[in-house]
């Protein structure tokens, strides 16, 4: 009987000593320890465990920056064509990819995309083309020659310019439309080519100059000949001054004389400059004329001197001693 109690006890005293290992703690032993002092570790200094080696990826060394290539200023006549830098065109990180210009100009003409043009100062375009012909409605094509270097923009509005408007004009001259003199295109230069004047519009690969149309039948139709006949000269001058910003031709500054300018230059409120007088040929009879008949003055328009005054004229009909003795 007193085995039994004893085993009896035994077993209370395990059982409540299991359920204060599980029981909380009393109060005052939370309150020890929440009076010890924290130890707060920044973020930055805290130890984070890194992965093995053998799942880390590898570090790559840093690339050294880009080398800035040296400024350079050749002289302003002198141009070149360089690739274009990376990341400056219209279709930068994808140099295959045309343009939505040249997408457009691909239905109107034939023509080489180039990556850009790169010249001294602001000379240079991006998303030029080397123009070579123009298509036209009936698909003969218009040869450009030489080739004209120019941005899409303008090869486009030069395209349009040919297929809407010059090429049914030629058929009125009696032959269709199939060549364009071109007498200048891209040229890093200034206007005129005169030392310290603005940069042209030809800098920017923004201007063309034409000199004469070609017909299928080999005739040529300059545009500043007074033989051409004047209303298709006058067509022709109306068709420019609408597409183009600028169209300058004899009459302008004396230095197109011989052709004709047109460019896309932007303007302040959209201005546009159309200088060009559309001459009449010279008649026969001023050909023939001599000139000192034309230059020179007839003798009735030569003025008279005017007539001396009253007193002057006695004064100068007395004997010279009688003045002499007034005057002392």
């Amino acid at each position: 009987m007193k085995a039994l109690v004893l085993v009896a006890l035994l077993l209370c005293s395990t059982r409540l000593a299991a359920a204060e290992d599980v029981a909380p703690p009393p109060a005052k032993a939370i309150k020890a320890r929440r009076s010890l002092p924290l130890r707060i570790v920044p973020l930055h200094l805290r130890r984070t465990p890194q992965a093995p080696s053998s799942q880390a990826p590898p570090r790559q060394a840093a690339a050294p920056p880009a080398a800035v290539p040296e400024q350079f200023s050749p002289p302003q006549e002198a141009y070149a064509s360089f690739p274009e830098r990376p990341g400056t065109g219209a279709t930068a990180g994808h140099p295959s990819m045309p343009s939505a210009c040249q997408t457009r100009l691909a239905k109107l003409a034939v023509f080489k995309p180039l990556p850009g043009l790169v010249g001294p100062g602001e000379c240079g375009a991006a998303d030029a083309v080397v123009l070579d012909s123009v298509i036209l409605r009936d698909q003969g094509k218009v040869a450009v020659s030489p080739p004209a270097t120019l941005r899409c923009t303008m090869a486009e509005a030069v395209a349009v310019w040919l297929r809407e408007d010059v090429a049914p004009a030629a058929l009125k001259l009696g032959a269709p439309l199939r060549g364009v003199d071109n007498f200048d295109s891209y040229e890093c230069r200034s206007r005129n080519r005169v030392p310290g004047a603005m940069l042209s519009e030809h800098g920017r690969a923004n201007a063309l100059d034409v000199r004469a149309f070609t017909l299928a039948n080999g005739e040529a139709v300059g545009l500043t000949d007074t033989s051409v006949p004047k209303d298709w000269r006058e067509d022709i001058r109306a068709s420019a001054c609408a597409r183009f910003s600028t169209v300058l031709g004899p009459g302008s500054d004396g230095h197109h004389e011989e052709h004709i300018h047109v460019d896309l230059a932007e303007r302040r409120g959209g201005y546009k400059m159309c200088e060009w007088d559309v001459r009449e040929p010279v008649r026969q009879a001023e050909r023939t004329e001599a000139p000192a008949a034309r230059t020179s003055p007839s003798s009735e328009q030569v003025p008279l001197p005017r007539p001396r005054p009253v007193a002057a004229n006695m004064a100068a009909a007395m004997p010279l001693r009688s003045v002499k003795g007034r005057s002392q």
